[in-house]
């Protein structure tokens, strides 16, 4: 199968975020009296949107999740953002794909918009992408389905040339929710048991694997 346009999440696909996130989260938590003393526990947050994450994993409701996200975003902004790194190899793939003229590359993620063009533009990576497609601050457009869903209106792309790339369940749910096809990549922040039981199209556990799967027979062709 053929797919043209591309569409990558960010933390844990493009870029490893796990300092900037669990120290965010963790500052976030301590301004609420919560005390965390590893930032391994933290781990959880990376990928879903925070609000969910926030009710999922400390029993917020919803008022109390959108002070804890503005506490999050005191350091992220600030600090945090600049606390990420880009995986090895990713850079080297999105040349090699970026030859090919007939695909199409888009960064699709739950982060707000503003923060995750920030950290293509810091990279150096914006070159790549036609668009960055993110959540909006007020916590609208969150969810992967909604942030899929855009990309698939607003760019006219075809839902059959279309594939999700990402490392959590939810980034494969969205594809699902959507009707495009997805990869789900092991060296985020998924575990081997949430990808596989989320029945992506396509599970790859190495930069290096993802990289042959999609730049085979001289064009972004799976067979």
């Amino acid at each position: 199968m053929t797919y043209c346009n591309i569409l990558f999440d960010l933390d844990g696909t493009l870029t490893d975020p796990k300092i900037g996130i669990t120290k965010s989260v963790r500052y976030a938590l301590n301004k609420m009296s919560i005390t965390v003393d590893s930032l391994e526990e933290l781990e959880i947050f990376i990928g879903p949107p925070l609000g969910v994450s926030f009710q999922d994993f400390y029993g917020f409701d919803e008022v109390k999740s959108k002070i804890a996200i503005e506490y999050y975003r005191e350091y992220f902004k600030v600090t945090g953002l600049y606390e990420n790194e880009v995986y090895e190899g990713i850079r080297e793939l999105l040349e090699q794909l970026k030859k090919d003229a007939h695909v199409r590359l888009f960064v699709a993620t739950s982060k707000p918009q503003i923060f995750a063009q920030q950290i293509v533009d810091h990279f150096e990576l914006s070159s790549y992408f036609e668009y960055i497609c993110g959540s909006e601050l007020d916590g609208t457009r969150s969810a992967k389905a909604e942030i899929i869903g855009y990309l698939l209106e607003n760019f006219n792309l075809n839902p059959e040339e279309t594939i999700m790339i990402g490392d959590r369940k939810h980034d494969i749910i969205g594809a699902h929710h959507q009707n495009i096809a997805s990869i789900a990549v092991g060296y985020g922040f998924g575990s081997n048991e949430e990808l596989v039981n989320i029945k992506p199209t396509y599970l790859v556990k190495t930069i290096q694997e993802l990289g042959s799967l999609l730049t085979s027979n001289h064009s972004v062709i799976i067979s």
